[in-house]
């Protein structure tokens, strides 16, 4: 008891002399409590807490040495030294309590949760007691446009447009360290990624060939990385787009075997040509810019690309390329194996010139003088000399960190590396980045708190495939699963000036188009490979973003690729007025991820995706009753009744998760927390959980790549009327698989176990 009376005198004096302080360190409970508060002692403090307690232990030996022999007590001071102590106790418990309600009252705000700290303050501070309260949404969409500004965006495109910054080079990575060193001024507490992959280049004292007959056409200067090399001859024939539909449509007759297949490019992706081409038996193929889909461009302009029907370094499918990885050598399936080269047009025109046969289809014709499909006696050389180099790669990364979800984030990214100068497709981009970075921290010093994060990327050897995006996307996907919740690419975002376009998830879709209010002319179009952020939504189930100002007149990112793409050619296409459409790529860029960390609960609208999952399902079961109808064999084991019931599913518990917004409260953080949750996993489980990462990367059953997906099986379905037998098997297990994927994403969506829909 003495023991304790003196403890009680002692913290009453401390209080009193106010010789020690108190630190609260305001961090999320990992629970997701909201109002808790973690305290802890400053250092000198915990000094004095080890003097309190060598003084309570010097308190009790001194007691309990105490004589026996002092003086006895009477009754009146005995009860006068008790009602002493328990008036000092009393007090000390007063004063207690209201510095601890005092304490609680600043770690607590109604409407942002619990506050975390800033990472550019120091750890285990609390925020000023007269700090700002947060910006309501106008406000900050204010400042953003208003800190945007446009000389600094044109000093960084003027810089960055200097040079040509092949992935690897010298140059690509002293962009690489100055990007590092800007965030670093920034607080952003920058990091590298680093990755050994391999790319391939030309070789510059062999360099590549195209002949008719012995008649040498050309050396072009474009190239496409990862062709097989050596040197091939066949029989030259012209396949327009080079798309399935234009070589196997019987009217034409044309016989790929052998052959070396000339193609215009445009419509699919440059890989996709060159692997049809390999799967009708060509042994090369050779790609040209049409002057009717290249109107801006000269006839002599160079093509640049890859012919890898994936992304990520081909030689380590579906792994990170570290370099302490132990896998045996590999190849992706999506390199296609035969010789492929790009020419100019002007050598275009000379082969058609030189080629015989009947002429092509109307269709098959572009702004050249003629077009032939080709004789048996038309023979073409092709020589691919590339060689393979082992290349050091790094990404740079910043972060501007959230107060109440650091740990769940939107990711901003822009390739910075480009074969050619790269205006357009890299400049641009890495311009726009460092400048919404540099606006972001400014804002985090006012008044904004952000709940969550905003990771900042930069990335190279995006000319070869997304490798950098590719490679860190494999090598975290771990950390990345349900954490990165959103992509905004901002690569190609000005390449004309008279239409908008955007490729997105649907669930970005409606805060994009409230985000651009009412913008004329805007077009929305599916996701395709070869976009930046496509290895975000196919590989890895992260909703994402791409968009841009474009022209209507001519082919979507007419240039890119290309050595047109240049600050020349874009100010000529745009009018002089690549800065101003620049800034307002950064307000779209910058309001969509600001939308996105500023709000109680995610701006992903899941019911989008209810739309497509009917679409889909709708097309399947009227190719299933039209093969009824048909009496194909087998077919009556078919139903598409349990698809119907996932789509079905899917439908209500998307209602289901809007009601459940509309009715919670906004202030009860772990409530939004557990809602959050919910959307953030409706992506990723449109990955079809029963084909291999490795062997089908693009695992989203909509906007992948394989067999998995709805467009195979509706193709297949479509097509059965022209092959000679009816796997039942497979379309069965396709069925199963897919109407699997969509209820198991319906049944996460529906949240707890006993909010099922169990009937299917």
């Amino acid at each position: 008891m003495a023991g304790t009376i003196d403890q009680a005198k002692m913290k009453f004096s401390r209080i009193v002399n106010s010789r020690s302080y108190t630190r609260f360190n305001q961090s999320q409970n990992p629970d997701g409590e909201g109002s808790c508060v973690e305290v802890k002692l400053a250092v000198d403090g915990e000094e004095e807490m080890d003097g309190i307690e060598q003084e309570q232990e010097n308190v009790q030996r001194d007691t309990y040495t105490r004589s026996s022999r002092s003086g006895p007590w009477n009754k009146w001071r005995f009860l006068v030294w008790v009602g002493g102590v328990l008036v000092i106790f009393c007090v000390g418990l007063l004063i207690g309590y209201s510095v601890h309600r005092k304490s609680e009252s600043a770690s607590c705000s109604p409407g942002d949760g619990v506050i975390k700290h800033d990472p550019e303050d120091p750890p285990n501070q609390e925020f000023p007691p007269n700090d700002p309260p947060p910006l309501d949404w106008s406000e900050l969409v204010g400042l953003l446009n208003d800190k945007l500004s446009s000389k600094a965006i044109a000093d960084k495109l003027s810089e960055y447009s200097q040079v040509v910054r092949k992935a690897g080079s010298s140059a690509d990575n002293k962009l690489a360290n100055d990007i590092h060193d800007i965030f670093t001024q920034l607080n952003m507490d920058p990091w590298d990624d680093e990755h050994y992959v391999k790319l391939q280049f030309p070789n510059s004292s062999n360099p590549n060939k195209v002949l008719f007959g012995a008649v040498e056409i050309g050396s072009p200067k474009g190239f496409l990385a990862y062709s097989e090399t050596g040197r091939r001859e066949g029989r030259v024939v012209y396949a327009n787009y080079g798309e399935l539909s234009d070589m196997q449509n019987k009217e034409y007759g044309l016989n790929l075997n052998g052959s070396v297949v000339l193609m215009k490019a445009g419509k699919i992706s440059m890989a996709q040509k060159v692997m049809n081409a390999a799967k009708m038996g060509a042994v090369a193929a050779l790609i040209y810019p049409d002057p009717a889909d290249y109107k801006t461009m000269s006839w002599d302009a160079e093509l640049y690309g890859h012919v890898h029907l994936g992304s990520g370094d081909p030689y380590t499918p579906g792994f990170p390329s570290f370099n302490h990885t132990q896998f045996p050598p590999a190849k992706s399936s999506g390199l296609p194996g035969i010789l492929a080269q790009t020419i100019t047009a002007n050598m275009a025109q000379s082969i058609f010139e030189k080629m015989g046969g009947e002429g092509a289809p109307d269709r098959f014709k572009g702004d050249l003088s003629s077009y032939k499909l080709g004789s048996e006696s038309d023979k073409v050389t092709v020589a691919v000399n590339n060689n393979i180099a082992d290349t050091k790669i790094h990404n740079v990364f910043g972060v501007i960190k959230g107060y109440v979800d650091p740990d769940c984030y939107v990711v901003i990214g822009a390739q910075r590396d480009s074969l050619t100068s790269g205006y357009a497709k890299s400049t641009v981009g890495t311009a726009l980045l460092l400048e919404l970075a540099r606006v972001f921290t400014e804002l985090k010093k006012g008044s904004f708190r952000p709940k969550r994060s905003v990771v900042f990327a930069s990335w190279t050897a995006g000319d070869f495939g997304n490798v950098g995006v590719t490679e860190w996307l494999e090598g975290y996907w771990s950390s990345l699963d349900r954490k990165a919740f959103t992509y905004i690419s901002l690569d190609g975002v000005v390449t004309g000036a008279d239409s908008f376009r955007a490729s997105a998830s649907p669930l970005l879709h409606t805060l994009l188009q409230k985000t651009l209010g009412k913008v004329k002319n805007l077009s929305l179009t599916p996701m395709q490979m070869d976009d930046g952020a496509y290895p975000f939504l196919a590989l890895s189930g992260i909703p994402s973003v791409s968009f841009g100002f474009i022209s209507s007149s001519v082919s979507d990112k007419q240039c890119l690729g290309t050595n047109m793409d240049e600050k020349k050619h874009l100010d000529c296409i745009t009018d002089q007025k690549v800065v101003e459409l620049s800034v307002l790529a950064a307000q779209v860029a910058g309001q969509m991820a600001l939308r996105l960390v500023h709000d109680h609960i995610l701006k992903l609208d899941v019911t989008k995706y209810s739309d497509v999952i009917a679409r889909h399902v709708s097309a399947i079961t009227q190719r299933v009753d039209t093969l009824k109808n048909d009496t194909v064999d087998k077919i009556e084991s078919l139903s598409t009744k349990w698809l119907n019931a996932a789509k079905s599913s899917y439908s209500c518990a998307a209602a289901s998760l809007n009601i459940d917004i509309r009715n919670i409260d906004q202030n009860d953080f772990e409530m939004c927390r557990i809602i959050n949750n919910r959307i953030m996993k409706v992506e990723h489980n449109f990955l079809s959980p029963y084909v291999s990462l490795r062997d089908v990367p693009f695992r989203h059953i909509f906007f992948g790549n394989g067999w998995q997906t709805t467009t195979d099986l509706e193709k297949y379905l479509g097509d059965v009327q022209e092959k000679t037998s009816f796997n039942i098997d497979q379309v069965l297990n396709q069925f199963a698989l897919l109407t699997w994927t969509i209820q198991g994403c319906a049944n996460d969506l529906a949240g707890d176990i006993w909010s099922l829909d169990n009937e299917i």
